[in-house]
C-alpha cells in the first residue's frame, strides 16, 4: 500500500496523482481536501480543511508552513492521515506537497517520497522535508535542474521529466493544419491569476488576424478537459505551473509562458529553466497590448522542441520508482500486484 497526499490548491496536484498511480503496482490510496474525482477508483481519505483567516503561529517559528495553534481543522487533518497511517502501515508516503504531511508520516515510521517543487527551497521548512526525504520526485528533466540545490537532494532525486494526464492520449481527429490557423488559447486553469481587468480584451484587440479563446481563471469557466482545445490551437499562452507546462508540452504546441507570482518564487524558476532549454517562449510579465502581434507570430514559428521536457513517461518513471521503493522497503511489505 502506497499512501498520496495530494495538495487542494489547483487542480494539478490531484492530475498528477492519478496519473502516477496508475503505474504502481500495487493498491495507492489518496489523501485529499478535494472532492474525490469520478475517475479515481482505487482508495480515498477525505481530509478536513485546515484555512484560517487569522492563524496563530501558522509557522512554528518558520521552522514550519502551516500548523496554526489550536486549529481545530489542522488538528483533525493530521490526526486523519495519522490514523490512515496507523491502520494501513503503508511501505511508502508521497506528498504532493505538504512539508507537515511528510514529517508526520515520517516520525510514524514510513519511508517518505516528496514531490519537489523550483524555486529557493533553502527556507528551514523545504529543508526538513527534502532532507528527510528517501526520494525527491522531480518532474522535469535532470538536464534542467534546481542550480541552488545542495548535492545531496540532486543524488536522490528522480527526473521523470513533465508528467501529464494526456502523455499518449491521441489527438482529436479533424484538427486539420494547425499553421493554417491563428488560434490562441489562453489556459489561466484553476490556481489562480495574476493579471488585471482588461488586459486579456485589450490584447486580443491588438492582432485582430487572431481568435482568442480563455480556458479557466477568473476570465472563464472552469474546463474539466482542455485537450482538443490546446491541440487545435497556433499558440497557447499560459503560466508557468508545472501541470500547465506538462499539458502544453505532451499537447507539442508553440506556448508562450508567463510565470506568475507564487512563494519562493516557482514559476519565474520554471519560466528560466524553460528559456533556458529554448522550450518556449517566454515573457517574464504580462506584455503590453502593442507587442502581442510579434510575440504571437514569434511563437507560432518556434521549432517544437517539448519532447526535450517531456519525453511521455514521466508517470511511468514516477510510478516504476514508487514501486521499487515500496518493495524494498527494510521490513516493509511489497506492494500486490493488481
Amino acid at each position: 500500500m502506497i499512501g498520496y497526499y495530494a495538495h487542494h490548491q489547483g487542480r494539478g496536484h490531484l492530475h498528477r496523482a492519478e496519473c502516477i498511480a496508475a503505474h504502481v503496482r500495487g493498491p495507492v490510496t489518496i489523501l485529499s481536501s478535494l472532492p474525490r474525482p469520478p475517475s479515481w477508483a482505487g482508495g480515498w481519505v477525505s481530509l478536513p480543511r485546515d484555512t484560517a483567516d487569522s492563524p496563530v503561529d501558522p509557522t512554528a517559528r518558520g521552522r514550519l508552513h502551516w500548523v496554526p495553534v489550536h486549529h481545530r481543522g489542522h488538528r483533525e487533518r493530521m490526526g486523519a492521515i495519522a490514523d490512515w497511517i496507523g491502520r494501513e502501515v503503508p511501505a511508502l508516503f508521497v506528498s504532493d506537497v505538504s512539508v507537515e504531511a511528510a514529517t508526520l508520516a515520517r516520525l510514524m515510521g514510513i519511508p517518505v517520497v516528496v514531490a519537489a517543487m523550483r524555486g529557493d527551497r533553502r527556507d528551514e521548512a523545504h529543508r526538513l522535508a527534502y532532507d528527510l526525504a528517501d526520494a525527491l520526485l522531480a518532474p522535469w528533466p535532470q538536464s534542467l535542474p534546481e542550480p541552488h540545490w545542495p548535492t545531496p537532494w540532486h543524488a536522490k532525486a528522480v527526473h521523470t521529466g513533465g508528467i501529464s494526464r494526456y502523455d499518449g492520449r491521441a489527438r482529436p481527429a479533424g484538427g486539420g493544419d494547425r499553421a493554417s490557423r491563428r488560434d490562441v488559447v489562453v489556459m489561466l486553469g484553476a490556481g489562480g491569476a495574476d493579471l488585471a481587468d482588461g488586459q486579456l480584451q485589450e490584447a486580443a484587440r491588438a492582432t485582430p488576424g487572431w481568435s482568442w479563446t480563455v480556458l479557466g481563471g477568473p476570465h472563464a469557466e472552469w474546463t474539466e478537459d482542455p485537450w482538443p482545445v490546446l491541440c487545435r490551437a497556433t499558440v497557447v499562452v499560459t503560466h508557468a505551473g508545472q501541470n500547465a507546462v506538462a499539458e502544453c508540452a505532451a499537447a507539442r504546441v508553440p506556448t508562450v509562458v508567463i510565470p506568475q507570482d507564487r512563494p519562493y518564487g516557482e514559476q519565474h524558476a520554471t519560466a528560466r529553466a524553460l528559456r533556458a532549454g529554448g522550450l518556449a517562449t517566454v515573457r517574464d510579465h504580462w506584455p503590453p497590448a502593442h507587442a502581442w502581434a510579434a510575440l504571437l507570430a514569434e511563437a507560432a514559428a518556434r521549432q517544437d522542441r517539448w519532447q526535450h521536457w517531456s519525453p511521455g513517461d514521466g508517470a511511468a518513471r514516477a510510478g516504476r520508482m514508487l514501486t521499487d521503493l515500496a518493495r524494498r522497503v527494510p521490513g516493509g511489505t511489497a506492494c500486490a500486484p493488481r
